[in-house]
This record gives C-alpha cells, sequence and structure tokens, in this order.
C-alpha cells in the first residue's frame, strides 16, 4: 500500500503544471519580461557567458579559484552535473564497510561539496544550470560502480528493482530501466521512491538560492516521460517553497529538427526554457542558420522563450571538431541571439583556458557596449559576402556588430543615413581594440579585417 500511495501522489504532481502559481522575487533567474529569449536576474537582463574546465564542479578541489577566475574574465555562468564517476569524486550515499551502499543514508561530503559549490556561484552573481540525472552515469563501466546498481547496494535486489547489473551498451540504446521507473512507464515503486529522495534531497539545497536552472538530462534519448515527470516534480517542490523555477531537458540529436527536441520546443507548459547544446556539433552557416530557425519557430508558435547553449563543443585533438569550430559557435550562438553559450569541458571544448577566457573577455566587452538586447541579426545588410564570411547583428542607423569568423571584407548597406558613424575593430583573441575611426553613411560602406583570424566590427552612430 505504501508504494501504491507513492506511485498515485507522485503521478498527481506529474499531472500538474505549478507554473505561474507564484510570485517570483525580481531578483531569481527569470526569462525577461522585455526581451523573452533572454534571462533576468536582480531585475536587469543578462547574457549568460561562460566556460569551465569540469562538467560536475561542485566536485573539484580548486573550486573557489576557477570561480574567481571565470568572474574575472566576464562569466557567469556554469553547468553542473551531479555526477561522482571521475576520480576524487564522491557518490551522495553512505558506503558501507563491505563496499555496498546504503541508499538511506547520505554522504555528507557529497552534499558538503554542493552546499559550498551553491554558495560561492550565489556569492560571485554566477547562474548555475544543474543537470539531475548524470546519463553517463548510468550505463557501461560507470554503472558497474554506481550505488543505485542492485549490486551495489543492501536496498533492493536485480529482481526488485528491475535494473540490470550490467549496462554495456552506450546511453542512445537506452538499456537500463533506471530511466523507466515514473508512472507513466514501467512504474517501479522500489526505485523511484530512491530516486525522489535523491531529488528531495538535492532540493533541500538548491531552493535556498534564486541562480539555480535545471535541466533533467545530459544527451537523454529516452521517451518524453521520464523528463516530464522530473521537470513537474521539480517545479512542484518549488511551487511547495512559494518558489517558481525553471526546468529544460537536453536531448541527444544533434539535428535540431529531430521530433525529440520538439518534446522541448513546444511545450512551455512543461519547460521553461530550452537546450540546445547539440547544434554545436554542426558547424558554420548551417550551425546559424539552425540557431535561427528555432528561435522564429519558437516565436511563431507563441513559445519563445530563453535558449541556452550549456556545451559547446571543439577543441584540437579533441573528439569533437576543432578549436575554430568552438570558437565560431560560442560567438555565433551570442549574435543570433541566444540566451546563454558556456565552452564545454577539455577535450571536447576549450573550457577556461586562456583562448576561452579570451573569448568571454572581448564579448561581455562588446555586448557590454552596445544595446544587446534590443539589437537583432540581420545578414541582409551585409552585400559582397560569402558563405559563413561574416555575421551581422544591428539596431539600423544606430548600431551594428558584424563578425569575421576568419578576415574577409564585406559591404554595409548604410543609404538610409546621413549620418558619421564610428568604427572600430576587436581582436578576439588578443581582446584589444583597434585605433577608432569615422566614416560617413548614407552609403554601402566597405569593411575589412585588419588581418586574418577572429574580428568583430563595431559601428555606431555619432550623430542624428
Amino acid at each position: 500500500m505504501r508504494y501504491l500511495f507513492l506511485l498515485l501522489s507522485i503521478f498527481t504532481l506529474s499531472c500538474t503544471n505549478p507554473a505561474n502559481q507564484t510570485e517570483i522575487s525580481n531578483s531569481s533567474i527569470q526569462p525577461s519580461t522585455k526581451y523573452p529569449q533572454y534571462w533576468m536576474y536582480n531585475g536587469e537582463e543578462i547574457l549568460l557567458l561562460g566556460g569551465s574546465r569540469e562538467d560536475n564542479l561542485f566536485q573539484i578541489p580548486d573550486l573557489e579559484e576557477h570561480l574567481d577566475l571565470l568572474k574575472s574574465v566576464g562569466g557567469n555562468y556554469v553547468r553542473n552535473t551531479m555526477s561522482s564517476r571521475d576520480s576524487g569524486n564522491v557518490w551522495p550515499f553512505m558506503q558501507l564497510e563491505d563496499g555496498h551502499y546504503d541508499l538511506n543514508q547520505w554522504n555528507q561530503e557529497y552534499w558538503d561539496r554542493f552546499e559550498k559549490f551553491l554558495r560561492l556561484t550565489d556569492e560571485r552573481n554566477i547562474i548555475v544550470q544543474i543537470e539531475i540525472w548524470a546519463t553517463f552515469d548510468f550505463y557501461r563501466e560507470n554503472w558497474d560502480i554506481n550505488p543505485y546498481n542492485p549490486a551495489n547496494n543492501i536496498n533492493y535486489d536485480e529482481r526488485v528493482s528491475k535494473l540490470p547489473v550490467k549496462v554495456e551498451t552506450h546511453p542512445v540504446y537506452t538499456e537500463n530501466n533506471f530511466f523507466r521507473s515514473v508512472p507513466s512507464q514501467m512504474a517501479i515503486a522500489t526505485v523511484l521512491d530512491y530516486q525522489r529522495k535523491y531529488v528531495d534531497k538535492l532540493l533541500s539545497y538548491s531552493l535556498a538560492y534564486d541562480h539555480i536552472l535545471y535541466c533533467m538530462d545530459n544527451e537523454t534519448s529516452v521517451t518524453a516521460e521520464w523528463g516530464k515527470f522530473w521537470s513537474f516534480y521539480i517545479q512542484k517542490k518549488a511551487a511547495e517553497k512559494n518558489k517558481t523555477v525553471y526546468t529544460t531537458e537536453m536531448w541527444d540529436p544533434w539535428d535540431l529538427a529531430h521530433p525529440f527536441h520538439n518534446e522541448t520546443f513546444d511545450h512551455p507548459e512543461i519547460y521553461g526554457f530550452v537546450d540546445i547544446s547539440q547544434n554545436n556539433h554542426i558547424t558554420g552557416e548551417k550551425h546559424w542558420v539552425n540557431g535561427l530557425t528555432q528561435l522564429q519557430r519558437l516565436k511563431n508558435i507563441s513559445a519563445l522563450r530563453p535558449v541556452n547553449n550549456v556545451k559547446v563543443y571543439g577543441n584540437d585533438g579533441g573528439r569533437h571538431k576543432t578549436t575554430r569550430n568552438g570558437i565560431e559557435s560560442f560567438i555565433q550562438n551570442i549574435f543570433l541571439g541566444c540566451a546563454s553559450a558556456r565552452f564545454h569541458r577539455p577535450t571536447s571544448g576549450q573550457g577556461l583556458n586562456k583562448i576561452a577566457q579570451a573569448v568571454i573577455r572581448s564579448m561581455r566587452d562588446l555586448t557590454d557596449r552596445m544595446d544587446w538586447f534590443n539589437i537583432y541579426p540581420d545578414n541582409s545588410l551585409l552585400s559582397d559576402r560569402e558563405e559563413h564570411e561574416a555575421y551581422c547583428r544591428c539596431l539600423p542607423g544606430k548600431e551594428y556588430a558584424i563578425y569575421f569568423p576568419d578576415g574577409g571584407e564585406v559591404s554595409l548597406d548604410l543609404t538610409q543615413y546621413e549620418r558619421d558613424f564610428s568604427v572600430q575593430w576587436l581582436n578576439i583573441l588578443q581582446s584589444e581594440w583597434e585605433q577608432q575611426e569615422s566614416v560617413k553613411g548614407g552609403s554601402n560602406i566597405s569593411l575589412q579585417t585588419p588581418g586574418t583570424g577572429h574580428w568583430i566590427v563595431l559601428i555606431v552612430a555619432l550623430t542624428g
């Protein structure tokens, strides 16, 4: 009867949308009321820029120094998977003398690390995007040591839990029933009970803060019912504390047109924001078009809300794309109108290395100089442009920013504006501005980069 009651009560939560049921504090992270595709924090619109050397930052030993470095270059955004699979990490549960775990007892070291992480990021106004279920912790060699594995705990066996002892396949095959425990799927009450206790414990810390976003999974391929259940569960628990929080899901397919992504795009009643990190596997002009297409689609269906990129891939010698691809994707995400961009950890991304620091510093400097939340992407103002040569974001007649991924020359249409404009070039990887000059409007003006590599030109009206 206890498990039946548990299933019924949680099912009730999963069918309830708590959106708009609680008053949102002006200090909390939330979609901007004026610019809904961006975030607002402490009552002001913010652009989220970040990078970090690990995904599960709460587990690293030199956390404070790493956050200070990010803050010093203009960063304000990190990812935090609740993962324990790396060397030096700890699991959330108590390990007994015989090596087994007791899922009814907590490992306080894990939660102390988490609380410290939340406190330090809060003190620095760094927004945290938490991933509740670290997908890769539940497959292959990581599942072999995971406390939820029935072979590793004293709380249930393989038969009762319906969980396998071995999962030798990639998560894309979804062969671990751990992700089918919810009432609308296999309804594995025993496992769901412990999953719920874990999420409750996590929320007992995170709901004390206002700078947290919640992502259900990492690169998931399971059915939408799993993420939907936990999204509603987390929102309901927040509502019980008179808080509103924002959730999303991260799907595995690289193609944003894949039906999986529609489960997030098309359902603002479930997910308060969107994460399109997998688009960062795509390069060049196609990456840009994919992002713009989805933003426009959200507008068309009256579901516009923040679009985040918590993982930007690309690192020479790594598994996913090149360093150039990583820099381009990061900047293009910002120019096309995404709410966030964060460099993925090495070796799949730049992390917070010297290149990442320079790009973050440059983009913060640029966006602080402009009316960023009012300007919009418009490449139609550029002529003599080759594919993937330059990308324009502007408020016509007032200010323009044009990004060149690898040097080049284009013309900008200023024919309607008979006034003077200042022109200044930003060397992105040096975070340095070239000497400012002025040009007259009223015609198409030619803009040639001072050299090869990554450049941005800032053009601002001086009169009229």
